[in-house]
């Protein structure tokens, strides 16, 4: 046990695959732990770098192993699967997260502390909330369409088909009203917990200075600034805005062989969450720029003249991630760029 320098850990719920290898990379040992031995087992390991892949529990699992003195590294799954000989199994996973984690060049994930993780809560569970209300008025647009009620889609209609359930002179057969019942008041319970979660982000938006200074940014409002401060690495992890912007999955996808470069689709690598409200936000500002284009800056309205709307938007988030790295990195606000003379 005291030559191992390296160990990799295959997580799961109850048995536990550890690969432990020297700084040659010789095996030194593997073995299955429950999950109540785990921390036993690295209680008395001398110290020595912990590898494991970010997936459900990896933090928490980090952060434990962490406070027995342990070195603890999180590596990405695509860069751990090269790795992975011949068929794959719990064994061959911690090896290949072993042998990953011995890599010079090898990337890692920051991980998170329990407050990090626990700033995140609100954002998953107002997307999840967010999700059932898109269900529900689905469920509810479509059963009133089959009795020949049509209502614009959007949620500023909404409460016309709750209008149109609840008025007893409607011809919705008997046999389903009190069904479209349950579901409207579903929609709005749920619109109710929405709004209460938009008003806490908010509250949390004005008290964190980092915050109030995203959101001078075009496009980036309380739920976006308040879920990059939550959610983002620190700054010091990326060296450029333009890494923050790939580690959020907004750069094209390379392909290129022989000195020519080809580029294709954004790799959506990263944190999706932070993507999709990026790309929110820039939706928001090319509609007001569409509709006004005295209000669009040169670039926005030059490429608003000749390139669809769905790849301006994508590039405008990869522009506003990277406004959003600069002003995490070095502080200050966002200033709109000066007119060309």
């Amino acid at each position: 046990m005291s030559e191992v320098s390296t160990v990799g850990i295959d997580l799961a719920k109850s048995v536990f695959q550890v690969h432990g290898a020297d700084s040659n990379g010789t095996v030194v040992f593997r073995k299955k732990l429950r999950r109540d031995e785990v921390l036993g087992f690295f209680s008395t390991l001398p110290r020595c770098l912990v590898a494991m892949e970010p997936c459900a529990s990896a933090h928490y699992w980090a952060r434990e192993i962490a406070a027995f003195g342990h070195d603890t590294r999180l590596i990405a799954p695509a860069y751990v699967k090269p790795f992975v000989k011949r068929q794959k199994n719990d064994m061959a996973d911690a090896e290949a997260i072993c042998e990953a984690a011995q890599r010079p060049t090898m990337r890692f994930v920051q991980g998170k502390s329990a407050e990090a993780q626990a700033s995140g809560v609100i954002f998953r569970t107002r997307d999840l909330l967010v999700r059932q209300r898109t269900q529900l008025i689905n469920a509810l647009r479509g059963h009133l369409t089959e009795f020949g009620y049509v209502v614009r889609q959007g949620i500023g209609h909404v409460r016309k088909l709750v209008e149109i359930v609840d008025d007893p002179t409607s011809d919705i057969p008997a046999e389903a009203r009190p069904v479209l019942v349950v579901i409207a008041q579903s929609l709005q319970a749920l619109q109710s917990q929405i709004v209460l979660l938009d008003r806490e982000i908010a509250a949390r938006a004005k008290a964190d200075p980092v915050a109030k200074r995203l959101m001078t940014i075009p496009g980036v409002g309380p739920v976006i600034a308040t879920a990059l401060v939550a959610l983002a690495p620190s700054a010091s992890t990326f060296r450029r805005g333009r890494d923050f912007a790939a580690w959020l999955g907004l750069v094209p996808r390379q392909h290129s062989s022989g000195g020519k470069e080809r580029l294709g689709r954004p790799t959506k690598m990263g944190e999706r969450s932070l993507r999709r409200l990026l790309i929110i936000g820039a939706s928001s500002v090319t509609k007001v720029a569409a509709r006004d284009p005295d209000k669009a800056s040169a670039w926005l309205a030059g490429m608003l003249a000749r390139k669809p709307r769905m790849l301006i938007t994508v590039a405008l988030a990869n522009k506003m991630a990277r406004t959003v790295w600069a002003l995490m990195a070095h502080g200050g606000s966002y200033r709109a760029p000066a007119a060309a003379v």
